[in-house]
């Protein structure tokens, strides 16, 4: 007789199998799993082949980027079921004959399990497009293996040739590609009109999913996990060949819109600081110096904003959210950047040290004058009791050219995404060649979220040269409201003692911040376009009649030149590669210094 405990054993001994054979495949022993031992009971190779394929598209590619990719497409308006459907089609595509050349014994696990999907899921596939296509896919596999050559009609030679891509790349972003493509072709033709097109979902940010209330897509007994468990299951189900939940959603949301429009209401404003602490890390101001700064900055076209002041997420963190975890793999890809193309920034700090050095030096105007003090003239001892002038002495004087103080301040919207490494790379370059100067320099990232534009302080005026570091904790996401940042840089700015101030803006040269939807909100009106852009300008010439020179570093894509010109005018430097970046933003800097 069969006991409980044997089974359990036989269950334990099923799941550790399933485990070492997806480890043994992928060669990470990390990989969260999760062995679906009752499904093995009714198919035994799908299972089997299923865990061969995570362990294998966790081998060739980035797991996590793209499954985050699923939920901010899903997040976006998509239907859960068809997307994670052509998720596991695209995936499969990906790994199949790459890991059967590698491992020639799992072509036979494929076979079985293409044969087990249609015994058993022929009738559930056959109802939709999606399906349809999942179907053809499997019979145009069994002809390649027959070794005849598999044909297509319509459409669907179209998303074939199309779904073949994915065997052609090793680029986690080519496959995104394909499975966005695909679905805005197979699925929802007019996603793009709806939703925006894939660089719009790209540009979701880790914040908007971690407010967003996953409860549609977990069991009620998950739904204080949110987002890290849902994030973790959709990792999992894209490279099954099937997957209960997703048959599941197909069947409850295909042909409608799981995300709507959401209405902020009072309620979400009150836990709205909550969530920016979450997201952000815990400022560093007190309550009453917060609201000082929010009075006289936040006015005009800014009056229903609010400014946030943080040292980050990994300063400063609430508690273990997604966010500290996210945050810090940001920082990773940054210090990998940096020692990737170390040789470089080295060689750029060293140039631009030279140059502004130079300039420095020449700068220093040596003259002399009589005095009470300083060089004893012995030619003039006479005068001792003879003259009531007793300029005895000659003191030399000089003019300091070092009485700099600079503010640099970097744009961190979600649109630096793509080059979030080298925006980097370009503030440390810049933060090395003012700690050698012994120039003073501030170092702060801004975004908006919701109603706050959050100020990053990664570096303060007069912090060590180890503070530098920090730079490495630059993170994009949100919008941005450029004019509101630069107006409150510009305050403390003109705060300093120094003679001489810059304001260095690294920026794409579009601000945008679209507001949320809120009840009794003063302020709806979008900044964007023309209107961002002339409050940014504004704020920019009004630093400079009170004396602060600001240079624009543009680090946008060359498209948005005239933007970044309608800005700053002629003070803006472009540099298209990080190589050339000391001699285009030295040479402005030279000049400031001659002048």
């Amino acid at each position: 007789m069969v006991t409980e405990e044997t089974l359990k054993t036989h269950e334990m001994e099923l799941e550790s199998r399933i485990r070492n054979l997806v480890w043994t495949v992928s060669g990470d022993y990390t990989l969260k799993l999760r062995p679906d031992v009752e499904r093995y009971a009714k198919e035994p190779d799908t299972v089997l082949y299923d865990t061969i394929r995570q362990g294998a598209f966790s081998c060739y590619f980035d797991r996590e980027a793209y499954s985050l990719y699923l939920v901010k497409k899903v997040y976006s308006g998509a239907a859960e079921g068809e997307l994670m459907m052509l998720a596991q089609l695209v995936t499969e595509e990906a790994v199949s004959k790459r890991l059967e050349s590698e491992r020639p014994g799992v072509k036979g696990f494929r076979r079985r399990a293409a044969e087990e999907i249609l015994d058993h899921s022929f009738e559930s596939l056959s109802k939709n497009e999606t399906g349809r296509l999942k179907l053809e896919y499997l019979r145009g596999r069994r002809e390649e293996d027959e070794g005849k050559s598999p044909s297509y009609s319509g459409k669907t030679r179209e998303w074939m040739k199309l779904l073949k891509h994915a065997s052609e790349t090793a680029d986690t972003m080519e496959l995104i590609r394909v499975t966005d493509e695909l679905y805005n072709k197979v699925v929802d033709p007019a996603f793009v009109k709806k939703h925006g097109d894939l660089a719009s979902v790209l540009a979701v940010t880790i914040e908007e999913l971690t407010e967003y209330s996953w409860k549609d897509f977990l069991s009620e007994e998950l739904y204080e996990d949110g987002l890290e468990t849902y994030l973790e299951r959709v990792s999992l189900d894209m490279t099954n060949f099937t997957s209960k939940e997703a048959e599941e959603k197909k069947e409850k949301t295909a042909g409608s819109d799981t995300k709507k429009v959401v209405v902020v209401d009072e309620k979400a404003l009150a836990r709205m600081y909550q969530y920016i602490q979450r997201n952000y890390g815990k400022t560093w101001l007190s309550e009453s110096e917060e609201k000082s700064r929010n009075y006289q900055l936040c006015r005009g076209i800014h009056s229903d904003c609010s400014l946030y002041y943080t040292e980050g997420v990994l300063k400063n963190p609430v508690g273990k959210y997604y966010q500290l975890s996210y945050a810090q793999k940001q920082k990773d890809k940054n210090l990998h950047a940096y020692y990737d193309q170390h040789r470089a920034v080295r060689q750029n700090i060293s140039l631009l040290y030279q140059e502004l050095k130079k300039a420095m030096l020449l700068q220093e105007d040596q003259s002399f004058a009589d005095a009470d003090h300083g060089i004893l003239q012995p030619a003039r001892m006479w005068k001792v009791g003879r003259s009531q002038n007793a300029d005895l002495f000659r003191l030399e004087q000089r003019r300091n050219s070092l009485d700099f103080v600079v503010d640099i301040l970097v744009d961190a919207s979600g649109s630096q995404r793509p080059r979030q490494e080298n925006v980097t790379l370009q503030t440390y370059i810049l933060a090395e060649t003012l700690s050698r100067l012994h120039i003073p320099f501030r170092v702060m990232s801004f975004c908006t979220f919701w109603d706050y534009t959050i100020l990053h302080r990664m570096r303060d005026y007069d912090d060590p040269r180890e503070k530098n570091s920090n730079i490495f904790e630059y993170i994009t996401s949100s919008n941005n409201r450029d004019g509101l940042a630069v107006k409150a840089a510009g305050m403390d700015l003109l705060k300093r003692q120094e003679d001489r101030k810059l304001l260095i803006l690294l920026s794409d040269g579009k601000p945008y911040d679209v507001l949320v939807n809120r009840p009794n909100a003063r302020n709806p009106k979008p900044y964007r376009d023309d209107y961002a852009l002339h409050d940014t300008a504004t704020e920019v010439r009004r630093l400079r009649q009170q004396g602060v020179s600001v240079l624009g570093v543009f680090v946008g894509e060359e498209t948005e030149l005239m933007a970044e010109q309608k800005i700053f005018g002629k003070d803006f430097a472009y540099a298209r590669d990080i190589r050339n970046f000391s001699h285009m933003v030295g040479s402005y800097l030279r000049r400031k210094i001659e002048e």
